[in-house]
């Protein structure tokens, strides 16, 4: 006995502590809302004892008393008692209703709230299904477990107190025998609680699975089609499917092993009731309208007590949701808000890497003391192997992490002093894969700045080259671009990707592959859309097409996490080192001119 409160206290979401929390945290704002609707859960409770009272009376009227009268009158107020349950249960309902989706909604908020202050690190490392299951059920569950509370000890309590009230008017004795099935139920339910709350755990789990496998068969469906993957996909899912049906089914019987004992104590207790109380009518005078009033009492106790039996195990289901969703608003912002810090103010907008390490995992850098230096207005490329580290540079450049070692500096500013978010308001970055939100083509493009107006808009796609193309569309810049933008080709969605760089007029510009993907048609209009966005800005370009940074200011190989070579284009191929291998591996069907070193003339 002397572990159980401490046992209590270690677990943050144990069942109690998570109610109280739900209940001060959540609940408590609504207090004045609550309140009203316990008020009218009284009146609906009261109408309803009533009722079970009234029907005494009449029963009385019509065969002792022989009163018409007395049965009109009766009758009459009926009809007044379930006009007033009729409306406070309306008014509860209501009520109720909008403390719930208030809830939900606040919830919801807090969690997005709480994903978008998280780092990137912390999304790569988990599935997004996970998150959209936390939203949508997580969030849900909340409120069904201050429902259950609400309807437990407003509707239920006070209904059941209402007819208890009127039974032991009725007749305590009888009353009171009522209650021995009580305990016997009270046992077999709560042995039942543990096994409900693992098997809602798993049920939650489960269908975090089937919505992964539906949003990854979804997202990827030209792979599925591409390669014929969709019986195996079937068969996926249908393996997560079959397993939250079975989890679901052995949840029911396991919830549900109770009723046969409640239902047979329940029969007992009925037979008992009736048996005293024809015995109290034909032996000792009671009048038929005692024996109707208790008995119409306690059939309609049954449920509200039956519900208020299994309120635990009801609870428990809920509780896991919950949980689930309190784990990852509680937990510490893996990218913790710094707008108190100083804002990054460029004049130059001079970057510079200096002695810079970084390792995503202990003892194995991905970056090893790179030093180097963007002039400003200039073009650095960073060229070199796959997982040299090149792309590790922008992301640490745009403080997706954080430098191990050394410093990133802007104008002479370490960018781990500024806030993280006037950093990335000074930088544009265009990727390989380019994210277009579902929405139109103008709204996309105004995403690089939100207040954007629509000549800007246009001013932006005509730079970036997508004017043309984005006219030829009958709802031009008002043209959805679909999920992901796939309603537009890979050529198509760079230059939109540029113009939103475009509109952004940031001072740094980043490009990341950016022209990997495309043809070469689609590759010289993307391009000449870049050397409009590189105009007197800070570019810093990742290429493995060596022939599309040529004529950068500045050209750093990268490999094993270091800079191996440094250099202009035409200063590189001379001296015959790595640049030159791959620039001659990647021209080597185009002749003697191609492979001929640029003079500096040239």
């Amino acid at each position: 006995m002397t572990d159980f409160p401490k046992k209590i206290t270690d677990d943050p979401y144990g069942a109690a502590i998570l109610i109280r929390r739900l209940v001060t945290e959540q609940g408590a704002t609504y207090w004045r809302r609550y309140l009203l609707a316990f008020v009218l859960m009284g009146v609906s409770a009261a109408a309803t004892a009533a009722s079970a009272y009234i029907l005494g009376q009449v029963i009385n009227q019509a065969y002792v008393e022989k009163n018409i009268r007395g049965i009109v009158i009766l009758s009459g107020i009926t009809v007044v008692v379930f006009a007033f349950k009729g409306a406070a249960t309306y008014g509860q309902s209501v009520i109720l209703s909008k403390i719930s989706n208030a809830i939900l909604a606040n919830n919801q908020r807090r969690l997005f709230t709480k994903l978008m202050s998280e780092s990137v690190s912390f999304f790569s490392e988990r599935h997004s299904s996970e998150f959209l299951a936390r939203l949508t059920a997580g969030a849900n569950s909340v409120t069904m477990v201050l429902n259950l509370l609400i309807n437990a000890l407003g509707r239920d309590l006070l209904l059941l107190i209402g007819l208890v009230i009127v039974m032991v008017m009725q007749d305590p004795y009888m009353a009171l025998f009522g209650f021995v099935v009580a305990p016997p139920a009270m046992l077999v339910l709560r042995k039942l609680v543990k096994r409900i709350r693992g098997l809602a755990n798993n049920q939650f789990t489960g269908n975090a699975d089937i919505l992964e496998t539906m949003q990854e068969s979804l997202q990827g469906i030209r792979t599925v089609k591409a390669f014929t993957l969709e019986q195996t996909m079937r068969e996926r899912i249908d393996t997560s499917i079959a397993a939250v049906e079975r989890n679901a089914n052995k949840m029911a019987r396991v919830s549900n092993r109770s009723s046969p004992l409640m239902e047979t104590l329940g029969g007992f207790a009925i037979a008992g009731g009736l048996l005293y109380g024809g015995y109290s009518v034909v032996a000792t005078g009671a009048t038929p309208g005692q024996f109707f009033s208790f008995l119409t009492a306690f059939l309609m106790a049954y449920e509200p007590a039956k519900r208020l039996a299994r309120l635990n195990i009801d609870l428990n289901g809920s509780l896991v949701g919950a949980r689930k969703l309190l784990e990852i608003v509680d937990s510490a912002p893996t990218e913790p808000a710094d707008d108190d810090k100083p804002a990054l103010t460029l004049t130059d907008a001079r970057v510079e890497f200096h002695d810079v390490t970084f390792a995503y995992r202990p003892n194995e850098p991905v970056l090893n003391r790179m030093s180097f230096v963007a002039e400003p207005g200039k073009v650095t490329a960073l060229v070199g192997p796959s997982g040299g580290g090149k792309s590790t540079a922008l992301a640490l450049l745009l403080r997706f992490y954080e430098v191990s070692e050394g410093d990133i500096l802007i104008d002479r500013q370490a960018i781990s002093g500024v806030s993280r978010r006037s950093l990335r308001q000074q930088t544009a970055y265009v990727g390989q894969d380019v994210y277009l939100f579902r929405d139109t083509i103008g709204a996309n493009i105004a995403f690089g700045k939100v207040d954007a107006t629509q000549d800007e808009i246009v001013a932006a796609a005509k730079a970036a080259c997508a004017h043309d193309f984005i006219m030829g569309f009958p709802l031009g810049y008002d043209t959805p671009v679909g999920e992901h933008g796939t309603q537009l080709s890979g050529g198509q969605r760079q230059r939109v990707a540029v113009a939103r760089a475009l509109i952004k007029n940031a001072p740094v510009i980043l490009l990341d592959e950016a022209t990997a993907a495309l043809d070469s048609e689609s590759e010289k209009q993307v391009q000449e859309a870049i050397e409009h966005l590189c105009q007197n800005r800070t570019t810093i370009v990742i290429a493995h097409r060596l022939h599309t940074i040529m004529h950068a200011d500045a050209i750093l190989v990268v490999e094993g996490g270091e800079i191996v070579e440094r250099g202009r284009h035409d200063d590189l191929l001379r001296r015959g080192g790595r640049y030159a291998s791959f620039f001659r591996l990647q021209h080597r069907d185009a002749g003697p001119l191609a492979l001929a070193p640029i003079s500096a003339t040239a």
